[in-house]
């Protein structure tokens, strides 16, 4: 199974082709719009958010809402594009209306430019803005869907929001009501907190991070593999999660904390009454490079975003004097924008991971040889 996307953030539209699903799943597009819209919303958006409204439009693969086996190619079009056609038009167009050499700190737009060869970062900035994300989350959820079929569910919150932190442990069930909340939070003291912070930064002309946390549940044991490094489930996942812009800095179960335990307060003990289980999962769900049949624990820091609206200190490419960085549209916060992206990417890698193993040309194929797994 194999995911390419294209698509420039004010081109017309955004396009992604998925090779590789089986035939007869069917696709419930509600559901892909669903999590689209999901994408868009979250205390500390931008106006962006109010221009767009993101809707998943199947082009090929799918008759009756049912795979065909054949590739599956969607788009999702950008609205904001009929403002930008001017400038952007691959039949042709004056580049100079929305020419950008005031470089970005924490942008592509700088090393971008240098290693293709550009003297615009509009060049570069168009493919690697955030707005890229759109696709991959509508391929996600049609790839979270041949999970579901399954068993296999994805969930997560916001874990922190700029430094404002809640500790506490949920049971997986309770975390899809992290949706329903401003921030994707489940404490609401905390998110009341961080939305204050939010605001106070808006003022400021600056911008905020946090840590999202993602978790699956109903994998069966045995995917990925410890036989060669590119296999390994974790690191799979974990590159999944790093290709997402901001994302900084990935964690499996107790991730870092691991480093200041000893042994015995790390490793999960295992045990036996008609099969074989843990009491904890400190390695969240995956050990070897392979899940382990307990729930996977991921965890991811996104930075702040590097578009600040007060701008940084910067140079021109093309003048070398000092600038402020151009703010472009930006939000504040976009960590429910990020917490629906990552799922996303999880569930397109651990589809890729699942079918590499099961195979399958057809969906009952698939489900059946999943059910005769330990």
């Amino acid at each position: 199974m194999k995911l390419v996307t294209a698509g420039e953030s004010h081109g017309k539209t955004l396009t992604g082709i998925i090779e590789g699903l089986p035939s007869n799943l069917k696709i419930d597009i509600d559901a892909v719009n669903r999590y689209l819209a999901l994408r868009q919303s979250g205390y500390g958006r931008g106006a962006r958010q109010k221009i767009e409204s993101d809707k998943i439009e199947i082009l090929s693969g799918v008759r009756n809402l049912l795979t065909l086996g054949s590739p599956l190619a969607f788009e999702v079009r950008n609205r904001d594009y009929q403002n930008w056609s001017g400038a952007m038009a691959p039949e042709g167009c004056d580049t100079s209306l929305k020419t950008l050499t005031k470089v970005r700190p924490g942008h592509a737009d700088l090393t971008g430019m240098i290693k293709y060869g550009q003297t615009d970062a509009r060049n570069v900035l168009e493919r690697a803005s955030a707005r890229e994300t759109a696709i991959r989350v509508a391929a996600g959820s049609i790839m979270r869907q041949y999970l579901s079929a399954l068993g296999v569910q994805i969930s997560g919150y916001a874990k922190s929001v700029c430094g404002i932190c809640d500790d506490s442990l949920y049971a997986f069930e309770q975390l899809e009501a992290a949706k329903s909340q401003p921030l994707f939070m489940l404490d609401c003291k905390k998110q009341e907190a961080a939305m204050a912070l939010i605001d106070k930064l808006k003022a400021e002309g600056d911008t905020a991070g946090g840590v999202i946390e993602i978790r699956v549940k109903g994998l069966k044991s045995g995917f990925g593999s410890c036989m060669q490094y590119t296999t390994k489930l974790d690191a799979i996942l974990c590159g999944a999660m790093m290709s997402v812009q901001a994302i900084k800095g990935v964690e499996v179960g107790l991730g870092f904390k691991a480093a200041d335990l000893r042994g015995s307060a790390v490793h999960d003990e295992i045990y036996y009454d008609n099969k074989f289980y843990r009491k904890t999962n400190n390695a969240g769900g995956i050990e070897g490079g392979m899940s382990n049949g307990e729930e996977i624990v991921l965890r991811a820091a996104m930075k702040p975003i590097p578009t600040l609206m007060r701008g940084l200190q910067t140079v021109d490419y093309l003048t070398k004097e000092p600038q402020t960085a151009a703010s472009e549209r930006s939000d504040v916060a976009a960590i429910c924008a990020a917490e629906i992206v990552l799922e996303s990417v999880v569930a397109t890698a651990l589809a890729q991971t699942v079918a590499e193993r099961l195979g399958g040309d057809t969906m009952q194929e698939v489900k059946e040889r999943y059910q005769k797994l330990k």
